[in-house]
């Protein structure tokens, strides 16, 4: 008993900056806050805009309108999160949204006959096929995940071109289904309903499950955890088939909402979708998470429109400057917490390794 207690002392000694007296782990200030950044963020638009804007930026409509905006790219992120938890990127993902999207329109126009609801399970059919070609190409080939998926991007953006024949496809789509993206309920916007139901859904299945676990397992240390005895190749091309299908299930929701192709219409979502994984994974637990994205996000989108309502017209550069700028910082404070973290497990490390050579009171 004697020798425990001076094995805890000693090390409680040697680690003066992580422990307090108390014997909690100590915190520093601006880790918390960092952690909370999105979130004091977002109400710090809403303070300065609502004070600059008040007539505009406070109303019910800037708000739905926001939202409603934001739901599709929203989804996009998420999609790009769930392979990230495992350690892959999946760069495919705005390309897999104008995939489905294309093909939800080319039904429309040239197969009226067949239920839209029908075509939408065979889009996400084909968009899990996506995913496994995405993940042969990774797992197979052993190529870069980044790489890889920046082929199959390019490759999906010829398909949509293909099948649209380089044109804008329009009229696709009969007002019932179009209610389904631009309804609302009880003044919600439905789409808003549509990306909650999704991300309590991943949020459940990567946070409480053992599939959520081995997730992270993975992307936290891929070779500790096939030595653990997880099939890590598996879990892969699960992570990229789920993409895939979330991606997917966002041009449906686009094609619902809108209701017209343009090939830019999922490219163009990629960058704001990864701006909010990087920035809200500096958020919360540390990592890639899906409420410190979607709060991400949407700090970042009611700070775009409040630029805009301030500025007025002229103001298209606003969007990608800030989102830009939120990236750089987002990785910035993501590499901060890295090193935090490593050099916190160092001195555990240093300390435990310190402990058995303390001398043991007789």
């Amino acid at each position: 008993m004697k020798t425990e207690t001076t094995k805890t002392d000693s090390s409680a000694t040697s680690t003066p900056s992580l422990k307090s007296s108390s014997g909690a782990v100590a915190t520093p200030l601006g880790v918390t806050l960092g952690r909370y950044s999105a979130i004091i963020l977002f109400a710090g638009f809403t303070i300065l805009f609502g004070i600059l804007r008040p007539e505009t930026f406070l109303s019910s409509t800037t708000w739905r309108l926001t939202i409603s905006e934001g739901v599709v790219t929203a989804i996009v992120a998420l999609a790009f999160l769930v392979p990230l938890v495992a350690g892959v990127y999946d760069l495919s993902v705005g390309a897999t949204m104008g995939t489905a999207l294309v093909l939800m329109n080319w039904f429309g126009i040239n197969h009226p006959d067949i239920p839209l609801w029908q075509v939408a399970i065979g889009v996400l059919v084909f968009c899990a096929l996506i995913g496994f070609c995405s993940a042969v190409v990774i797992v197979k080939f052993r190529v870069e995940s980044l790489i890889a998926t920046l082929g199959v991007s390019q490759v999906l953006l010829a398909f949509q071109l293909f099948m649209s024949n380089n044109r804008q496809l329009t009229g696709a789509f009969d007002s019932n289904w179009l209610d389904l993206g631009n309804g609302q309920v009880f003044g919600i916007p439905v789409v808003a309903i549509y990306l909650v139901v999704l991300s309590v859904v991943i949020w459940f299945v990567l946070e409480h499950t053992p599939v959520g676990r081995r997730l992270f397992a993975v992307g936290g240390n891929p070779e500790a955890a096939r030595l653990a005895g997880l099939n890590v190749e598996r879990l892969t091309y699960g992570s990229l088939m789920i993409s895939a299908m979330i991606g997917g299930f966002a041009g449906i929701v686009f094609s619902a909402k809108v209701g017209t192709y343009t090939s830019t219409a999922g490219p163009g979502l990629l960058f704001p979708a990864l701006a909010a994984v990087f920035f809200g994974a500096s958020q919360f637990a540390r990592r890639p998470n899906v409420w410190g994205t979607l709060i991400a996000y949407f700090a970042l989108a009611f700070g775009v429109k409040g630029l805009q309502l301030t500025f007025g017209p002229g103001t298209f550069w606003i969007q990608p400057l800030f989102q830009g700028a939120a990236l750089l910082i987002a990785v910035a404070l993501a590499s901060r917490v890295v090193g935090q973290t490593k050099r916190s497990r160092k001195l555990q490390r240093d300390a435990a390794e310190a402990s058995p050579s303390q001398p043991t009171t007789p």
